[in-house]
């Protein structure tokens, strides 16, 4: 190959970019982002940046030698608008193209906004009203952040999983007063299971957050700003800012019309090679092996074995890791591995319980069935959780070193 694309300047289109250096790509090198920012880490966005604890300057993955190191093109605050029907052609912002050998969609995913249909009066879509906020990108994260640094607010965060609970908190921390609203029963149920979830949502009320589950939003108030948000249970909610985290969209839409094969993300085989040897996706937006996996760590262990069937032209290597994952909440930090599935049995190994949250020294979860464990959760165990995490890794692959 001669020519290599990487469509997406953030965290997994970075690690791309390192690994085919890495690994012996000498060609040319070319980098696309539609933000117009230099590659950045995102987990900070809704925590340390949010609350004022880290400025910008630290959020950057990379610095001026790496990036002369890595003698790529930058083509930054440009958006990819299609792929050919070869895959050897990016079509970019303005008709302009590129021809290439290789690709690596890289191109992560958007954060939902609140939709429905219009009642007279109301604001029928929450970009559209000053006051509403999503948390995705640095830019969303400089809107928030200066809301925040005013007077106390009435803070709304609609959906309670891991963006909306971390948001949470840091608007909790900033003295603001915070309800979070879950449309489901449980926030976190469908990562956690019922125990494990009903435990980690009792930290929003040790949090002084208060949580209101099964109603979801049918409305914004609201003229010049938001004012309250009104619920599918007929309750109103006074609100002068409101924060949207109800998940993320793949970004897609660039690739329709073109071979790739499209289904809540890039299909790819265990390796994140596509229907199309020349072009492999990683990070949020890709679904590897029947799996989309929205968490740093995929983004920065994908590449790896992605670039190695790049350059090979055929999958040689596979990217299918134990998932893991964390999260920083209220002064706790939660960190899951595994792979749980309904059914499976939940056991405190470690640690307790103490008024329906997780005790004072944490805790340390294991799933279980038919006698092995499935997956693990800890809060605040971090070594007992690391020594957990690898056994996982050993059951599943016994080459992983003790």
């Amino acid at each position: 190959m001669r020519t290599v694309t990487v469509v997406g300047a953030s965290l997994a289109g970075l690690y791309a970019a390192r690994e085919l250096r890495a690994q012996g790509f000498d060609g040319r090198l070319v980098i696309v982002g539609d933000e117009p920012h230099r590659p950045y880490d995102r987990p900070p966005l809704s925590k340390e940046y949010l609350t004022g604890r880290a400025d910008e300057d630290r959020l950057a993955l990379t610095d001026a030698e790496e990036t002369a190191g890595l003698d790529a093109e930058w083509l930054l605050g440009v958006r990819a608008r299609g792929l050919d029907a070869r895959g050897r052609t990016v079509l970019l912002d303005g008709g302009r193209t590129l021809s290439t050998d290789g690709v690596v969609v890289a191109t992560g995913a958007s954060a939902r906004s609140l939709t429905w249909g219009r009642p007279s009066g109301d604001q029928s879509s929450g970009d559209r009203l000053p006051g509403v906020h999503t948390l995705r990108t640095l830019d969303d994260a400089r809107a928030l952040r200066a809301e925040l640094t005013r007077e106390p607010r009435r803070v709304v965060v609609v959906g309670g999983g891991f963006i909306g609970a971390e948001t949470a908190s840091s608007c909790a921390a900033l003295g603001h007063e915070v309800t979070v609203v879950e449309a489901a029963a449980l926030p976190l149920a469908p990562q956690l299971g019922p125990e494990m979830a009903a435990v980690c949502a009792a930290l929003h009320r040790r949090g002084g957050v208060a949580l209101v589950t099964g109603a979801s939003v049918s409305a914004l108030r609201g003229g010049g700003t938001v004012t309250g948000v009104a619920l599918t249970d007929g309750r109103a909610l006074p609100a002068d800012v409101v924060i949207v985290g109800i998940g993320a969209t793949p970004n897609t839409a660039w690739l329709a019309g073109s071979p790739l094969l499209l289904n809540d993300g890039v299909l790819c085989d265990g390796g994140c090679v596509t229907s199309l040897p020349q072009v492999i996706a990683v990070g949020d937006v890709a679904r590897v092996g029947g799996t989309r996996a929205e968490h740093w760590t995929s983004a920065t262990r994908q590449p790896r074995a992605a670039v190695a069937n790049l350059l090979a032209g055929r999958t040689v290597e596979s990217a299918r890791s134990v998932p893991y994952f964390w999260s920083d909440q209220y002064g706790a930090r939660l960190q899951f591995a595994g792979r749980r599935r309904v059914g499976d049995t939940v056991r405190v190994v470690e640690g307790g319980v103490n008024d329906g949250a997780p005790g004072e020294d944490g805790l340390l979860a294991h799933y279980e069935r038919d006698g092995r464990t499935t997956a693990v959760l800890a809060v605040d165990r971090p070594r007992s959780f690391l020594r957990a995490r690898r056994d996982l890794a050993r059951e599943a692959d016994p080459a992983v070193p003790a």
